[in-house]
């Protein structure tokens, strides 16, 4: 199992990330990479993969901090991404959800900063994961524009919300697509009019990974504590109740999708 996105290297594991690495590595997630979202989360994201044989990293820009990044910030992610366990650039993308602790990033920004990092990935031939959230249209519109310029496989959209639509649109790029513990959870997300266990049901098994998104989205029955690599294992098990198949086949397909996507 590899959870394909998690944030080890964010301050909610600043003391315990070595026995939460072993913990997962005792579960059966044999491989964690970690995702930064700011220069400083890009780099201790390498960092962990440096001290760690099973550690991988992904560079880049969240959408969130489109408007907080400084001087030439893009050399920088470039300097990180050349790193030889860097994976892909990530996490990015466009959010025009509303959170209270990151309002909505003026629009025009976030595309700039999304598009810039479209092309690093493009020029370092890495693939993208993709952040989006109530953006599908500005982001189906800017990857139309840079398509035939992709890796192949191009990457992965990470913890997957909308509709069925958006999701063929996506798939149709060649993409695949991250599911996290909230596919546990009852009900629709705030927006959203598609569940995400409907999402699950129509992907194909073979363009499914899975992930964490560590601390974030602890699944059932953790929810409310801090999520865990390990519980990778519990959203695998979900996917595999709905869509009716072994644990041991998500299991083996979600880890040969990881690996075709990253080369790891």
């Amino acid at each position: 199992m590899i959870d394909t996105h998690c944030h080890l290297n964010f301050n909610a594991f600043k003391n315990d990330y070595d026995e939460v690495i072993k913990k997962a590595l005792d579960a059966g997630v044999n491989k964690i990479i970690n995702v930064g979202t700011s220069i400083e989360t890009s780099l201790r994201a390498v960092e962990l993969a440096k001290e760690y044989e099973n550690l991988y990293a992904i560079v880049g820009i969240h959408p969130h901090h489109a408007d907080k990044v400084e001087g030439d910030w893009i050399k920088d992610i470039e300097k990180l991404a050349r790193e030889e366990k860097v994976v892909a650039i990530g996490e990015v993308g466009i959010d025009y959800f509303s959170y209270k602790s990151n309002g909505i990033v003026d629009p025009k920004l976030q595309k700039e900063i999304f598009v810039k990092q479209i092309e690093l990935s493009i020029r370092l031939k890495l693939p993208l994961q993709i952040h989006g959230r109530h953006a599908s249209d500005d982001i189906i519109q800017i990857l139309t524009e840079y398509r035939t310029s992709f890796q192949t496989p191009p990457g992965m959209f990470h913890c997957l919300a909308g509709n069925i639509d958006y999701l063929k649109r996506i798939l149709g790029f060649g993409f695949y697509v991250g599911f996290d513990g909230n596919i546990t959870y009852e009900g629709l997300a705030p927006g959203e009019d598609t569940k995400l266990s409907e999402l699950v049901e129509y992907a194909p098994l073979d363009r499914i990974v899975v992930e964490t998104d560590a601390p974030y989205l602890t699944p059932k029955p953790h929810r409310g504590s801090r999520n865990e690599p390990s519980y990778a294992i519990i959203t695998a098990s979900s996917i595999a109740k709905i869509k009716g198949v072994s644990f041991d086949e998500v299991d083996k397909v979600t880890t040969a999708n990881a690996k075709a996507i990253f080369r790891i």
